[in-house]
């Protein structure tokens, strides 16, 4: 009603014409309608993101998670808190909205993992394999991972894994 009233406002000669459908144009039509609604973007679940949007996101969150690294290496001056303070800000209202960040420095690894190993360094200081760095943090978007984490991990010296066995044997 209120389109057909706009139409009236309008001078003579510029007012559209009401379009005139048979009854099984406007069948079809409806049907289209109704397919439409059912296939809508709006539908879809947060997992089934498109991977255009998943990989930005991931890069934002990388970035993010980079510069609070740099940050905490650089001291603790005023100004670096408060710019700490923004970038915990922002990585909390990226949480809020379903995007985490994992670290895994300092954790122990096993192959199971879903994480790419980009170098293995020997280490007579440990006794496990234990992740040394995060080049690369895990990303997951509402719990599905959107970037492989890339890690640098430390296992025991070949002399320190043989004396580890020895005690079992």
């Amino acid at each position: 009603m209120r389109a057909w009233f706009r139409q009236w406002l309008q001078h003579r000669e510029i007012r559209i014409a009401e379009p005139m459908f048979s009854e099984e144009q406007c069948r079809e039509l409806t049907e289209l309608i109704t397919l439409l609604d059912r296939s809508s973007s709006l539908d879809r679940s947060p997992s089934e993101a498109p991977e255009e949007d998943t990989r930005s996101l991931a890069e934002a969150a990388t970035s993010l998670w980079r510069a609070q690294r740099k940050l905490t290496q650089a001291g603790r001056s005023a100004e670096n808190r408060q710019t700490g303070r923004y970038l915990r800000t922002c990585a909390e209202a990226l949480a809020a909205a379903g995007l985490v960040v994992q670290e895994h420095d300092g954790t122990a690894f096993n192959a199971g993992r879903a994480l790419d190993v980009l170098v293995y360094q020997d280490d007579p200081g440990v006794t496990e394999e234990t992740i040394v760095e995060t080049v690369r943090p895990s990303v997951y978007y509402h719990d599905q991972q959107i970037q492989r984490g890339e890690v640098i991990v430390a296992r025991p010296t070949a002399d320190q894994s043989t004396k580890v066995g020895e005690g079992y044997a």
